[in-house]
């Protein structure tokens, strides 16, 4: 789910929005090297879809935000799915609550075969070729590294979220949290390099503002 704006809409009574934005210093992620075709692959050609966005855009993709709580809040459980297209996987994040199941299909005239080895869920596809799909349902919430075995360049990231406040931020930045049960509460937000930022925050109806900046300045006090 990818917000492009902020909104305030109507909710549970005493409930209020968590809005803000995400401003990514400097660029984080170590730039991956795809092998040439004849180093893993004979036959039909897949060419390497290459980013077109900056790369403050490719690392606001790789963001997730969510809600902790020690009250038990509801999961709202989503179909959703991790594309895999010009030998990569479309996005690097995929931000899903607890319970969602996911698909994995293979877009490209090659065959792929997507695993994982993270404690939060372990799979293993094995091999299938274009147009085919498989799904995982992803019942533990965690971070699930996702690769490809035939292509050691490709990764992505499963953020399975303890609730059904989740979002990505746009590619502005900007991010929404709509109708958050009253109480506090610890928003998260998480990136495969730079890690997780928390902050508490107190809901009491209205909305709240709240915003990060990754990598934390260590200068500052």
């Amino acid at each position: 789910m990818i917000w492009t704006g902020l909104a305030v809409t109507g909710g549970t009574l005493g409930a209020g929005n968590i809005e803000g934005t995400i401003r990514v210093t400097r660029r984080l992620t170590r730039q991956r090297v795809t092998p040439v075709v004849p180093a893993y692959h004979r036959g039909v050609v897949a060419p390497a879809e290459q980013p077109s966005a900056g790369w403050d855009r490719e690392e606001l993709d790789r963001v997730a935000v969510y809600l902790e709580s020690s009250a038990e809040l509801p999961s709202t459980p989503v179909i959703a799915q991790l594309e895999q297209r010009g030998r990569r996987f479309l996005s690097h994040t995929l931000v899903v609550p607890a319970g969602s199941t996911v698909s994995f299909p293979n877009r490209d005239p090659i065959f792929h075969n997507v695993f994982s080895l993270s404690r939060a869920k372990s799979f293993d596809l094995g091999n299938y070729r274009q147009n085919e799909t498989r799904s995982v349902v992803f019942t533990k919430a965690g971070v699930v590294q996702v690769y490809c075995h035939l292509h050691p360049n490709m990764a992505a990231s499963i953020v399975v979220t303890p609730n059904k406040w989740a979002a990505k931020p746009s590619p502005a930045g900007a991010f929404v949290l709509e109708a958050v049960p009253p109480g506090r509460h610890a928003v998260v937000v998480w990136h495969p390099s730079a890690g997780s930022f928390r902050k508490n925050v107190q809901v009491g109806g209205g909305a709240v503002q709240l915003d990060f900046e990754i990598p934390v300045d260590e200068r500052q006090p």
